[in-house]
């Protein structure tokens, strides 16, 4: 057995399926998951010594690369002054004020640690705030494990949801109203039949849970419309692409940049990944009538023990550092680089495929190039049984993508012309594997 074999086995009988969060078991691709012990620039190594080039990025975080310098030279000095104190630190301020200085957007902002809560703490304060129940979610869009926002697609553009989870309950599941994404009339109808009862609508910036799917043209700027006509509120998912896809994140690239087609400002904003730099780092912000809510000024009450935690906030504050306007640009520069050599090589070998992009955020989706991936709809019925040996070819080569064809793929500043040419020269054999696979039988 290699040591990723053993170091599984051991972990399968410690924790449910061996694993903290289950994309990491490799279901979707099979085989065994390495185990990694060490990251440096553009590269991981796992506990047999075998070094991949990842473009999984701790799922977006590593915007600088792993173990930047600066990141860690921040940490160092934060861990020397002590792990936590309970206790308000200046820290705390410092990266509230870099992320308001980058997006306009945020008036207040409430440090938490995962995503998860972020949403949660949002879909709480949105219901304070305007004294109503439902919430309106879109099919594919994941804003954490959440109760009400687990809740799977019901037919119709309306339709109450059903409990997408065990230990879910349908009174809970039906505070949510499913509809398909990139589907204003399914929005405007549901408001016409319950906006008495909507209090916000929570949607990603840019989806990138059923793979990237970018939002049609004006379709957040509608939403903001739609929800202001009825008193509820947008909530702007950006966990995953806030400070990933720009220096402003998703809202800063399209409807708050300079001179936007259609322009609009979400009321709340999540945040994660880059802003904690690698480090369980959350935060929601928005408008401050909305954010004052919160105790201890307002009724919705939120708290954490390891909120604003110093060790956190510095990997965080360091990271936003030095994610400068030239940094997006090279990592821009990258993935269009890369997402054009992926699509080459699949034209090569005759694989029918879309490339899906927001921003520097891409995905593939197999068999979809006549009409690409619009929605949850689109990207189920997609070719996924080629992503695994695609997946498998490329980690056979050295390359780490994500083990799942329902994820971006996120690069760094540190995938220098080194790493690109290794993924580069790894994609032919991957794309003829991708070629070779079958449908499974029924």
């Amino acid at each position: 057995m290699t040591s990723s074999e053993e170091l599984f086995q051991r972990a399968r009988a410690l924790m449910p399926g061996g694993v903290n969060s289950p994309v990491r078991a490799f279901g979707s691709v099979g085989g065994t998951p390495p185990f990694m012990v060490s990251g440096r620039g553009p590269y991981l190594t796992d506990a047999d010594g075998r070094e991949y080039v990842d473009l999984v990025c701790s799922w977006g975080p590593a915007l600088l690369g792993h173990a930047h310098p600066e990141v860690l030279a921040a940490v160092h000095a934060a861990v020397d002054r002590g792990l936590s104190f309970g206790a308000s630190t200046p820290a705390e301020s410092d990266l509230a004020e870099l992320v308001a200085g980058r997006v306009g957007a945020v008036e207040r902002l409430r440090m938490v640690s995962t995503g998860t809560e972020a949403t949660m703490t949002a879909v709480r304060l949105a219901r304070g705030f305007t004294g109503r129940n439902l919430i309106i979610k879109f099919a594919g869009c994941y804003h954490g494990h959440l109760d009400g926002l687990l809740a799977a697609a019901g037919s119709g553009v309306a339709t109450l949801a059903l409990p997408g989870s065990a230990g879910v309950t349908a009174a809970t599941a039906a505070e949510t109203l499913v509809l398909p994404y990139n589907d204003l009339a399914a929005v405007e109808e549901a408001f016409a039949a319950r906006g008495q009862d909507i209090a916000a609508v929570i949607t990603e910036a840019a989806p990138a849970n059923m793979g990237v799917v970018e939002p049609g043209e004006g379709f957040n700027a509608a939403l903001s419309r739609i929800t202001a006509e009825h008193g509820a509120l947008l909530i702007f998912d950006e966990v995953l692409t806030g400070f990933r896809t720009g220096y402003a994140g998703y809202w800063g690239l399209t409807g708050g940049a300079p001179g936007a087609s259609a322009p609009f400002v979400p009321d709340l904003l999540t945040f994660g990944k880059v802003i904690g730099g690698g480090m369980p780092v959350a935060a929601l912000g928005g408008r401050a009538d909305v954010m004052d809510y919160l105790a201890p000024v307002g009724p919705v009450y939120q708290a954490g023990t390891l909120s604003g935690n110093p060790i956190a906030m510095a990997a965080g504050v360091a990271t936003l550092t030095h994610a400068t306007p030239a940094v997006y640009e090279f990592i821009d520069a990258r993935s269009a680089q890369l997402s054009a050599a992926v699509s080459e090589a699949l034209s090569a070998a005759g694989v029918d495929h879309s490339i899906q992009r927001a921003g520097n955020l891409f995905s593939v989706a197999f068999g979809t190039s006549a009409h690409g991936v619009r929605n949850y709809a689109d990207a189920q019925a997609q070719e996924s049984f080629r992503y695994a040996p695609f997946f498998h070819a490329m980690l056979d080569a050295g390359v780490y993508l994500p083990p799942s064809v329902f994820e971006a793929w996120f690069l760094s500043a540190a995938h220098d012309d080194a790493a690109m040419e290794h993924i580069l020269s790894a994609l032919p054999a991957a794309a003829k594997a991708a070629a070779a696979a079958t449908a499974p039988t029924a």
